[in-house]
């Protein structure tokens, strides 16, 4: 798998690896640097990321189609009962 990126997102991924270095490790590193450690964590970490993004979708959907008998479900044959309880409604009145 291939995560492609967007020159706005990597440069912004970028400065903030750049940041994150800087503000936990007091050092300073470079753009190209930066780069390279964002290349690696896409093609190492990147994955695990997706995959379990995928599962989770996965699960999110299945138990949707689990209760879909259930929230589109249409009750059959009511006319006659729906008009049996205006009637009974309206001798009552």
């Amino acid at each position: 798998m291939d995560i492609k990126l967007s020159k706005d997102v990597e440069s912004n991924l970028v400065a903030s690896i750049k940041r994150y270095v800087s503000e936990n490790f007091e050092t300073d590193i470079g753009d190209l640097q930066s780069s390279l450690f964002l290349q690696f964590c896409l093609e190492e970490i990147g994955p695990f990321a997706y995959n379990q993004a995928i599962l989770d979708a996965q699960v999110y959907m299945q138990e949707r189609l689990m209760d879909l008998e259930t929230s589109c479900y249409a009750s059959e044959s009511t006319y006659w009962t729906r008009l049996d309880k205006k009637k009974t409604q309206r001798l009552k009145k």
